[in-house]
């Protein structure tokens, strides 16, 4: 079994790595069900429609040039890039590339009570569908 510990996922936003500002990700994929029924059926049938997936990441703001904030309000508006890989270690079957274009349309700035790390958790919906690369 091809268990892996969750702490070095590499993400890139707009061709910007930062990787060593995100605390927790995930990538949800889902394919709407079109329903098929048809008369005499004794139960439904479903075919797989489009494409549904969304990217949950929480990041440790920071300003500094190339950082979190500057890529993400430069992105703000628009579809970017975004990429994931389980390890910085060379695209492979067991260290698959994940390409998607994310609608970069929330963003929380400023956050956090005194004293607390300013972070925020965004929800980026992708744009057509998620594309794995293996080589």
């Amino acid at each position: 079994m091809a268990v892996f510990m969750n702490n070095g996922v590499v993400v890139t936003v707009n061709a910007v790595d930062l990787s060593n500002h995100v605390n927790q990700i995930s990538l949800s994929r889902v394919f709407d069900e079109l329903n098929v029924t048809a008369m005499g059926d004794s139960g439904y049938k479903q075919v797989k429609g489009l494409e549904k997936a969304s990217l949950t990441i929480d990041f440790l703001n920071d300003t500094a040039a190339a950082s979190v904030l500057p890529t993400l309000q430069a992105a703000y508006g628009t579809n970017v890039t975004v990429t994931l890989k389980q390890t910085s270690a060379a695209t492979s079957a067991t260290n698959p590339l994940y390409t998607m274009t994310c609608l970069v349309n929330n963003l929380t700035d400023i956050n956090g009570a005194v004293g607390d790390l300013s972070t925020q958790s965004v929800t980026w919906n992708v744009s057509g569908t998620v594309v794995i690369t293996t080589a």
